[in-house]
């Protein structure tokens, strides 16, 4: 494992109780970073935090991240608890299940785009002030390669992770000359809880699209989250960095 510096940095996680997150926060752990998880499942969190304070400094709230007023109470908490927050990632999300567009119903679609993008957006205008304040962030967003091309059977997915991709880039330009970045990772599937949410055909689509022929690894996402919110990232910003094996076209 190549060593990152993030000592003295903090770092809020959402989604960071389990997958993608999980490993985020222990990579950010491992690099010298103090974390915060918020996170919607109070058992995990706390499970999490306490697997993870063996190692660093970690706090967790749990809330649901579709809520204003909850996130500007856990932002408050972890201000209070940290003293600063200096980098985000925007990971926590849902599939939403599968089934073709004329199937989805409404309210699935609505709470897939609440999850994958509002629950962003909030978070944001929550942190970013913080980070601007403090002169130096990074924001990394966890979109998916669905978002880049589209995935049948997973049209609302698909669009939310699209719009987490354009508020990525919009995002980055507003805040291109504050000294901080945000980018956003584009990943293929990886083998996470949000499987269970998926049908094992659509498990089997997502394989049979990777030219490496095996899914990523979540220890492989958080690698290049952390080096995303590193000052080693220093002239990135607005970007969309693919981790398909080899499956994006752009």
């Amino acid at each position: 494992m190549n060593k990152l510096d993030l000592h003295g940095r903090v770092a809020v996680v959402t989604g960071g109780a389990r997958g993608i997150g999980l490993a985020v926060a222990r990579r950010m752990i491992q690099s010298g970073a103090a974390v915060s998880i918020w996170d919607a499942d109070p058992a995990k969190a706390e499970e999490s935090r306490a697997a993870l304070a063996a190692d660093g400094t970690v706090t967790a709230e749990v809330l649901d991240l579709t809520d204003e007023l909850a996130v500007a109470e856990a932002t408050a908490k972890t201000i209070k608890a940290h003293g600063k927050v200096d980098i985000l990632v925007n990971n926590a999300g849902i599939t939403g299940g599968n089934m073709p567009v004329a199937e989805i119903p409404v309210a699935q679609w609505r709470r897939v785009v609440e999850v994958n993008l509002t629950a962003p957006f909030l978070v944001c205008q929550a942190l970013v002030p913080h980070l601007v304040a403090n002169g130096w962030g990074r924001v990394v967003n966890v979109a998916s390669v669905a978002g880049k091309e589209g995935n049948p059977n997973a049209a609302h997915y698909s669009a939310s992770k699209a719009g987490l991709i354009g508020l990525t880039k919009s995002l980055a330009k507003e805040l291109a000359t504050k000294n901080v970045l945000v980018n956003c990772v584009t990943p293929a599937a990886a083998k996470t809880d949000i499987f269970n949410q998926m049908t094992e055909a659509h498990i089997a689509f997502m394989l049979s699209k990777i030219p490496m022929g095996r899914f990523v690894e979540v220890e492989e996402i958080a690698a290049l989250i952390c080096w995303l919110s590193t000052p080693d990232c220093s002239f990135s910003t607005g970007g969309v960095f693919d981790i398909s094996g080899g499956r994006a076209t752009y």
